[in-house]
């Protein structure tokens, strides 16, 4: 179960939230080659004094905190984290230095829910 949480500064409507949360799992089952019955997407929003990134700009800042499965190429990663900080700055104006990704690879046994445990990713 990959969990993808968003931190941000913005203060997103109802629509806005789930336009952009149906982009962001649409994207990974795409880019990531996976099935979108499993992944997880949060989005956090905090006052402007919460957040800070050291070469930001003023304007909104949006980071993902991307819990995934240990195994994907980097061109995958970078794939799907191209296409959702375009779509932040396209669709809710975060300005391009304020969008940053990082990923955090679990071995698939580490991913888990009340019915399974995660196994290990196979590529295509």
């Amino acid at each position: 179960m990959p969990l993808l949480q968003f931190s941000t500064t913005l203060s997103l409507s109802p629509t806005d939230r789930e336009s952009f949360v149906a982009f962001v799992t649409d994207r990974y089952t795409e880019e990531m080659a996976t099935a979108a019955g499993h992944v997880a997407v949060t989005i956090a929003e905090h006052e402007p004094s919460a957040m800070a990134i050291g070469r930001g700009v003023d304007g909104p800042l949006l980071f993902l905190d991307a819990e995934i499965r240990e195994g994907r190429p980097v061109e995958y990663k970078r794939a799907f984290g191209l296409a959702v900080m375009e779509r932040a700055v396209a669709a809710l104006g975060v300005p391009e230095p304020n969008a940053k990704v990082v990923f955090t690879e679990h071995a698939g046994e580490d991913m888990m829910g009340i019915d399974r445990v995660g196994g290990d990713w196979e590529g295509e």
